[in-house]
């Protein structure tokens, strides 16, 4: 566990003391795909952190519909943190794990003890949260601001591998678009050599005026 948690940035900072009280407060555990870290609204006394693989973060509305949020990758956090006056950590969305993954689980209340009331991790605590919170501002232009072309665009620009890891049919659905929508937008985008396709994986061509795309709708 040493060897794992001195690979990881998060813990970048801390010396062998330091890490070995880590250690003391923390356990590895290996979880399949599919397998659901935590559901809405429920609350926890372990702090999660991604290993390695992949997580989705996701909620269901009143139509029993999967609303996408975005993806989690290793080496960042999986538990949302909205205040730190309280023992336990309750979680604002469905974590699922989409590939097989190694998730260091904390003891929460000791974790707080030993280093946040020290002043040890809280940058990096912090910097966890902020990444949180673009994401879901993102969401948030992606839903209520941006037209199908802007969706797109934007998350080529973030996230091209995850765009060429899945089948066009998941990207719609997480998008909101229809997969022809997706198919006609990504044609366009080839048309005005902004991309090229190859067998099937997406190849940016000119990343600023794929960032103008939807830039411009932010900032109408």
């Amino acid at each position: 566990m040493k060897n794992i948690i001195r690979s990881l940035s998060f813990f970048s900072t801390l010396n062998e003391e330091e890490i070995d009280i880590l250690i003391s407060i923390s356990s590895l555990q290996q979880y399949k795909n599919e397998y659901i870290l935590h559901y809405e609204n429920s609350q926890s006394d372990r702090l999660l952190f991604l290993v390695d693989g992949l997580a989705k973060a996701s909620k269901i509305d009143k139509h029993d519909n999967e609303i996408f949020l975005f993806y989690v990758y290793k080496n960042h956090l999986l538990s949302e943190v909205s205040t730190l006056k309280d023992d336990y950590l309750t979680s604002y969305s469905n974590m699922t794990l989409v590939e097989d993954s190694q998730v260091l689980s904390i003891d929460y209340q000791a974790f707080k003890r030993h280093f946040l009331d020290n002043g040890l991790l809280c940058l990096e605590l912090t910097n966890e949260v902020i990444h949180q919170s673009k994401q879901l501002q993102n969401l948030v232009s992606r839903e209520f601001v941006f037209n199908s072309v802007a969706k797109v665009s934007m998350m080529l620009c973030s996230d091209i591998d995850m765009f060429n890891r899945l089948k066009r049919y998941d990207i719609s659905l997480m998008l909101h678009i229809q997969p022809a929508t997706l198919s006609r937008v990504l044609n366009r985008l080839k048309r005005d050599a902004i991309i090229d396709i190859d067998h099937g994986k997406v190849i940016i061509l000119n990343s600023k005026r794929l960032e103008n795309i939807y830039k411009e709708q932010e900032d109408a």
